[in-house]
């Protein structure tokens, strides 16, 4: 299992904390979407964090997670939910910086510094809970850490890690979220703050071979922790022809009239996941005897 996420608590209760692999999860969002470096980086650092907050949830409760910023990457989507399921996307995946001053992958660059993080979550009641806040930097991890303090009031240090190879494939990708529960004293909190600032980049030890549980070492360092789940990690989409016929149905007898006479079918992609589904006149005129019948 190469792509999963443990869930363990430690300091006896007082700290949080949810660590995962997600390599493989990333480079098959970066194959569907084709994405070049800069944009694979952002995808993979929101994707995997919103696996980790998907673990979170109970049941059959989703979460759907966007980023608008000012920058040229356009809109990040990415849909968890508690069982490791992922799927996301960015408008524009072929965009691509050259390094930031320190050498790294310039993702504040293309996702830009002035925007918004919104986090949907569907927990099966008649309205959603929706948090939403500024961006703060761009770079994905702060902003989650940002929205944690400032919707969710939980103190919290969120880090994610996309290496890309020269050919733009992932090399590694992974993350971390730790949260001080109520209760958790002064010392714990500064012990746990040196542990990560002692740690090496999340995206680094994961190409070294780190795994989840090894991450939970270095966060815990000499504390004990118990690991309470541990779960696998997949890139999947809900999508299918039959979910896109029924919203070609929802369109109305004068649009699919049209499909049919000006272009004798019609064809639709998933943003999710880039599926293409081709649809016949035969098969558009299914859906127009359906939308007279509705």
């Amino acid at each position: 299992m190469d792509n999963y996420l443990v869930k363990a608590t430690g300091f006896d209760g007082m700290v949080r904390a949810y660590t995962s692999t997600t390599t493989g999860v990333i480079e098959e969002a970066r194959r569907r979407h084709e994405s070049w470096a800069t944009a694979t980086a952002a995808l993979g650092r929101t994707m995997t964090i919103s696996t980790m907050m998907g673990a979170m949830l109970k049941g059959d409760d989703t979460l759907t997670v966007k980023i608008e910023g000012d920058g040229p990457l356009g809109a990040i989507v990415v849909d968890a939910d508690t069982r490791g399921n992922v799927r996301g996307y960015v408008q524009q995946p072929q965009t691509d910086l050259p390094t930031n001053p320190f050498g790294k992958l310039d993702v504040a660059g293309a996702v830009g510094t002035i925007g918004t993080l919104s986090i949907v979550k569907d927990i099966g009641m008649k309205d959603y809970f929706t948090g939403q806040v500024e961006l703060v930097s761009g770079e994905i991890s702060e902003d989650f850490t940002y929205y944690f303090a400032h919707s969710e009031q939980i103190p919290s240090a969120v880090g994610a890690g996309v290496l890309i190879n020269p050919d733009h494939t992932v090399l590694a990708a992974g993350g971390f979220i730790v949260q001080m529960m109520p209760g958790a004293t002064e010392e714990v909190i500064e012990a746990v703050e040196k542990n990560i600032t002692e740690m090496p980049a999340i995206s680094e030890s994961i190409e070294q071979g780190k795994t989840p549980e090894e991450l939970l070492d270095l966060l815990f360092g000499d504390a004990s922790y118990t690991i309470l789940d541990k779960s696998p990690i997949a890139f999947t989409c809900q999508c299918s022809k039959e979910r896109f016929e029924q919203a070609i149905v929802g369109l109305g007898r004068e649009e699919i009239q049209s499909m049919i006479t000006e272009d004798k079918g019609a064809e639709a992609q998933c943003h999710f996941c880039n599926e293409t589904y081709h649809f016949s006149e035969e098969e558009l005129l299914h859906c127009l005897e359906e939308a007279k019948e509705q």
